[in-house]
């Protein structure tokens, strides 16, 4: 049942997110990958959009808010740090840091 209504599906390395038409968030998979949501889960309301990274997501609610969960190297620890945001895009790939 929780997997009705999907707007969107995003997937990180080893999980997913699926936005549904309520506005709420189900996630499924690994949950050092994102798969496990329950730690922001009572954020996760009035949904707009869901980004994937490598191991982490980022999702943007109706008051432009960034809330992320996942994997912290892959950018999943910065809930409350983004404000006001338009749109987000993600990266499958680790940054390239060679000189």
């Amino acid at each position: 049942d929780q997997l009705k209504n999907v707007q969107q599906i995003q997937a990180s390395n080893g999980a997913f997110a699926a936005i549904r038409a309520d506005g709420s968030v189900v996630t499924w998979g690994k949950p050092e990958e994102g798969g496990d949501s329950s730690a922001v889960q009572e954020l996760l309301k009035d949904v707009q959009h869901v980004q994937a990274s490598h191991g982490a997501f980022a999702a943007v609610v109706g008051d432009g808010s960034v809330i992320t969960w996942g994997h912290p190297q892959h950018g999943g620890d910065g809930t409350d740090q983004l404000m006001a945001v338009l749109a987000l895009e993600g990266t499958s790939r680790e940054p390239d840091c060679r000189e």
